[in-house]
């Protein structure tokens, strides 16, 4: 039979074919936290800190036929990867706080340029920004660990603080119900409480980041309002195994994105645990 089109493969050579994000595909739910800070020129202050305890959703659906990369330096490569629907609400007011589409490739080694195997997540939110991030994948057989992440502001020379007390938001915020005065300074806490009790036999660890390759583009008003320069984010599949035996599939993730605004880095943080339904 002739076709127009790339057929998809049966599901057994689609889930080797995805590799490590095998378990993805399907709904995630769950519930998470978000930090960031925010230009306010019309509130009359430099900035203001936005904390939100969040509810989610994040979806993935299977690309199932082989995407094509032709070679000119070497032979052509073929891959799988997934469409992703992330969207993020206040836990209390249900505001709606961030929607994402986006792909993650589960890309081959390449001999030319001389690359191991790969992840790469493309994505695109309606401030106007899209960004490229590439990184690699580990498995191991226990629980994740978590790294401390920063969320103190960065000033770039030649800038100084203006005023004694600047950022005062960050030790003395208004807080999320929920979110400890600790979560502020380390939003990570939160997937550390979250796992608590938890038996994880398994985690398929993915991290990935806009630098050294890849990058984020910005329209020219974020650009000169709120640049996001970078991002970097790890993912945890996690095995949970129940006390009757059975197993759940969690997964758990923290992301940190730069916004440069007034000579300053202000790490835009947002963590979340979801259970696949």
């Amino acid at each position: 039979m002739n076709t127009s089109f790339r057929a998809a493969a049966p599901s057994v050579q689609v889930q080797e074919g995805l590799g490590p994000l095998a378990e993805l595909p399907g709904t995630w739910v769950g519930s998470g936290f978000n930090l960031i800070a925010l230009p306010n020129f019309e509130g009359g202050s430099d900035f203001r800190l936005k904390l939100n305890a969040t509810a989610e959703s994040l979806s993935f659906t299977v690309i199932g036929a082989p995407i094509p990369n032709r070679g000119s330096a070497q032979s052509d490569i073929s891959y799988l990867g997934l469409h992703y629907l992330q969207q993020v609400n206040d836990a209390q007011t249900h505001e709606g706080l961030h929607i994402e589409p986006g792909l993650w490739l589960n890309i081959p080694a390449t001999t030319d340029p001389d690359q191991p195997p790969t992840l790469v997540r493309q994505a695109s939110v309606p401030h106007g920004d899209s960004l490229l991030a590439q990184g690699s994948t580990i498995t191991i057989q226990e629980g994740p660990v978590f790294e401390p992440v920063s969320t103190t502001p960065i000033i770039i020379p030649p800038k100084t603080i203006p005023t004694l007390g600047y950022f005062d938001p960050y030790s003395n915020p208004n807080l999320p119900p929920g979110i400890s005065r600790a979560a502020v300074a380390n939003p990570n806490l939160i997937l550390e409480e979250a796992i608590q009790g938890q038996t994880i036999t398994s985690t398929t660890v993915i991290s990935v980041s806009t630098e050294p390759v890849g990058g984020i583009v910005n329209i020219p008003f974020i650009q000169t309002n709120a640049n996001a320069t970078r991002m970097e984010s790890i993912f945890w599949v996690e095995t949970i195994q129940n006390q009757d035996g059975s197993q759940t599939l969690q997964l758990q993730y923290s992301q940190t994105v730069i916004l440069n605004f007034l000579g300053i880095d202000w790490p835009h943080v947002s963590v979340g645990t979801l259970l696949k339904q």
